[in-house]
């Protein structure tokens, strides 16, 4: 939780994190499939129960949290999840029932079967970004070569990276035709000051970092930081 806790006590008010699930059924705040990348354990995450995750840490020190954890760790905060897994659709549909978070959340992942699943499920009061083939479709409109329709029903964002391979994927076009659905545009992982400012400038509502320092520093000098309310 501290790479949260440090993003809450600079005064952000959105959060990103990623959803796995053990083999016993618990939700983890985490990216990775398995542990061996950041973490002194191993294996992969849907092979191993809880407590097997809770025994390891990232980076030598921080343990994983449980998605439900960092749901409630802040109830003024909005976190964006990215469903990384099939087998985490049900579980998580069932914890935003539980909490009642429909408001505190939008539901991200590269597969729209998972996405399609979870707007059923969940209905009009959940906010979804676009899949994959969504973001495509819209990405090709924006050149003329397929009509752009309307944003799918729960879609209020497209989350997307500034650049995928040799095609630029954020363009002024791109985010004109997302505004004019009714629909923001958040990039992907966006870590230096330089691209910061220059999708800032192109209209984007939000930028992913790893960098809150610089993006909060960029923000406050164009005027456009509102940090929490209760920041200390």
């Amino acid at each position: 939780m501290a790479a949260f806790e440090h993003a809450v006590s600079l005064g952000y008010r959105y959060l990103e994190t990623d959803a796995h699930l053990t083999a016993d059924g618990v939700l983890v705040a985490f990216h990775d499939a398995t542990l061996d990348r950041v973490t002194d354990h191993t294996g992969a995450v849907a092979t191993l129960p809880w407590r097997s995750l809770a025994q390891a840490r990232i980076g030598g020190s921080e343990p994983i949290p449980r998605l439900e954890e960092l749901l409630t760790a802040w109830p003024d905060v909005r976190v964006n999840i990215d469903v990384k897994a099939d087998n985490a659709v049900q579980p998580l549909v069932d914890l935003v029932r539980r909490l009642d978070c429909y408001d505190r959340i939008c539901v991200a992942s590269f597969s729209d079967a998972r996405l399609r699943r979870i707007r059923r499920a969940l209905g009009p009061r959940l906010c979804t970004s676009t899949g994959r083939a969504e973001t495509a479709r819209l990405r090709l409109a924006c050149s003329g070569r397929v009509l752009a329709g309307t944003a799918p029903r729960n879609v209020g964002c497209a989350q997307v990276p500034a650049q995928f391979g040799a095609l630029t994927v954020v363009t002024p076009a791109f985010v004109e035709l997302l505004h004019a659905m009714g629909a923001q545009v958040h990039v992907w992982t966006v870590n230096t000051r330089t691209e910061m400012e220059r999708l800032i400038d192109l209209g984007v509502d939000g930028i992913i970092t790893d960098e809150t320092e610089t993006l909060r520093a960029v923000l406050a000098e164009r005027g456009l930081w509102a940090p929490r309310a209760d920041t200390t």
